[in-house]
């Protein structure tokens, strides 16, 4: 093996050139370049798709700006004619112009998901697709459009995002809505935002192929919990533990308990799982529902718990 910095034929960020020919094989690029011929303000021999694509592919790379667009653009060999920062920058203007452009780059995702999950496989754990929703800081360096201190001292924003776990420590970006650093956990209608967007980015029907989504404390209010039952969708949702749940929890009859069951059908020793047959209001978030809406798990055999999940 001969390693060199100045041979021919060398070129860099070679394996970038491959998120390229996936975007166009799977039919993204063509459908990010699918707008109204109105959309095209001047003509250009750069495709909106392609350029689209590249900036996503500049973004993948660890680019930070359009400027970056040059790493692309200095190799044609490997990543073919790229936009100048001018015409980039005008078809994001164009994009960013009307909600059109926002539906559309929307639009053209899960179409592009659904050839990937068709070819390799729905992404199953435990023969369900699972869905992590989750807010998390983003750090800014100076005064940024709606940047805004933290809860946590910080500075910067705070999105509300959703990914779909692959079993593998890996995830799939679904979907996100983008918040100043001020913006609060327990926002009703933030998560709805998202759980619209990420329903509609799923390629697969949640009724036909089981989808459960999980989401920490900040999920826990009534508003987002019955906008997951009304979307048929099978929910983890965490909460705190208080005295007024376990009082709660620990005032069901007997009758209401059965053995809690793992995914696979086996008995989960030493846990009891609550058989939905009332209403137990406790908090934010109602455990027990008539017709099986919610659920609860707890480990009488374990310290008391500071948490529980619903489902």
């Amino acid at each position: 093996m001969v390693v060199t910095g100045d041979g021919e034929g060398v070129v860099g960020h070679a394996g970038t050139g491959l998120l390229v020919e996936v975007a166009d094989a799977v039919g993204l690029t063509a459908a990010l370049g699918q707008r109204p011929s109105s959309r095209r303000q001047r003509r250009s021999r750069h495709d909106p798709g392609e350029v689209l694509r590249d900036v996503a592919v500049m973004l993948a790379d660890g680019g930070h700006c359009l400027s970056d667009l040059a790493v692309l653009r200095h190799q044609p060999e490997l990543f073919s004619a790229v936009a100048s920062h001018a015409t980039a920058w005008r078809t994001l203007d164009a994009v960013a112009g009307d909600d059109f452009g926002v539906d559309g780059l929307r639009a053209a995702r899960p179409a592009a998901r659904k050839v990937v999950w068709d070819r390799a496989g729905v992404p199953l754990v435990d023969a369900m697709v699972i869905v992590d929703v989750d807010a998390t800081h983003v750090t800014a360096h100076s005064d940024k459009h709606r940047a805004a201190g933290t809860y946590k001292g910080g500075y910067g924003f705070y999105p509300l995002l959703s990914f779909v776990d692959h079993g593998d420590g890996t995830g799939e970006p679904l979907a996100g809505v983008l918040r100043p650093g001020n913006a609060g956990s327990n926002t009703v209608i933030d998560h709805d935002d998202v759980l619209a967007l990420l329903v509609d980015q799923l390629p697969v029907d949640p009724t036909r192929v089981p989808t459960l989504v999980r989401v920490d404390s900040a999920g826990a209010s009534h508003g987002f919990v019955d906008a997951l039952r009304d979307a048929d969708l099978m929910f983890s949702v965490g909460f705190p533990l208080d005295q007024r749940v376990r009082d709660a929890v620990v005032a069901l009859p007997a009758v209401a308990w059965v053995h809690a069951r793992r995914h696979d059908g086996d008995v989960r020793d030493g846990q009891l799982g609550q058989v939905p047959v009332g209403i137990v209001a406790v908090g934010v978030v109602v455990v027990g529902a008539a017709g099986g809406g919610h659920g609860a798990a707890v480990s009488p055999a374990a310290p008391p718990p500071t948490s529980l999940a619903v489902g």
